[in-house]
């Protein structure tokens, strides 16, 4: 008996938070309005120098992120003058949940309730319509920062970033990619060699010649140039929306 309870509440638990996904997918894929992004950071390391850096944030060190958006909309014609807002909230005390390497299905499925959870709890009372957070590290003390997602199903991201001026612009390369993420977007590049794909994941896919590619397309992370090499993209300033993604996103018709 306490069996199908348990079973009963699973599944209405689920069918609310499917019924607000398609609520939330429909609402950011109108472009009728502009979207607030929230940058909520987080300590992810514990470090004091982590804690200077965020206490020395300001929106400005985000304003790149709203004029790629503003600046790739305009170029795939679509007519909303300011598509994204960046919003800088206060500093966040507690660290998401962690996805294991491992998981299976079972665990990733629990583990997405249980950050959407946070993400609702850690920015209620926010305008934000998806919600970034950011857990820095201190650079002198990590050489890599584990992989960041975003997640469509609950519109927010988790990104891993460095704590110091100098990575703020690729910082923001990967923030923007995650926001694609919870729109919407799919990864243009190859998971086992982190190379771009092949038309998709390449910024200008019939230039002449191919190598290297003047920009990143900001699925695919990397910039092509060569046939099996690539290179990060310094800014948001070397990345652009190529039309799949466009297309992803509802910035363009089928």
């Amino acid at each position: 008996m306490w069996r199908l309870i348990r079973v009963c509440i699973l599944l209405l638990v689920l069918i609310v938070v499917a019924l607000g996904t398609l609520a939330d997918r429909r609402r950011t894929a109108a472009w009728n309005s502009t979207l607030w992004v929230g940058i909520f950071p987080a300590n992810g390391d514990g470090r004091a120098a982590t804690d200077g850096y965020i206490g020395r944030l300001t929106p400005q060190q985000f304003a790149d992120i709203e004029e790629f958006f503003r600046r790739e909309a305009q170029h795939h014609g679509l007519p909303l003058e300011q598509p994204v807002h960046i919003e800088l909230y206060p500093q966040v005390a507690q660290l998401p949940p962690r996805l294991d390497a491992g998981a299976g299905l079972p665990g990733r499925v629990w583990w997405s309730l249980k950050a959407r959870h946070y993400a609702w709890r850690n920015a209620r009372g926010s305008l934000a319509d998806i919600r970034v957070f950011v857990l820095y590290h201190d650079p002198q003390q990590v050489a890599a920062v584990p992989h960041s997602l975003g997640l469509q199903k609950g519109l927010f991201g988790i990104v891993y970033a460095y704590a110091e001026e100098a990575a703020d612009a690729t910082n923001n390369v990967v923030i923007a990619h995650e926001a694609m993420h919870a729109l919407g977007a799919t990864d243009k590049y190859d998971p086992a060699t982190n190379q771009p794909r092949y038309p998709q994941g390449y910024g200008d896919p019939w230039a002449e010649p191919r190598y290297p590619q003047a920009a990143a397309e900001i699925m695919a992370g990397r910039r092509a140039v060569a046939p099996d090499a690539a290179a990060m993209p310094a800014s948001l300033a070397e990345v652009v929306v190529g039309r799949e993604t466009a297309l992803e996103i509802n910035w363009v018709a089928p």
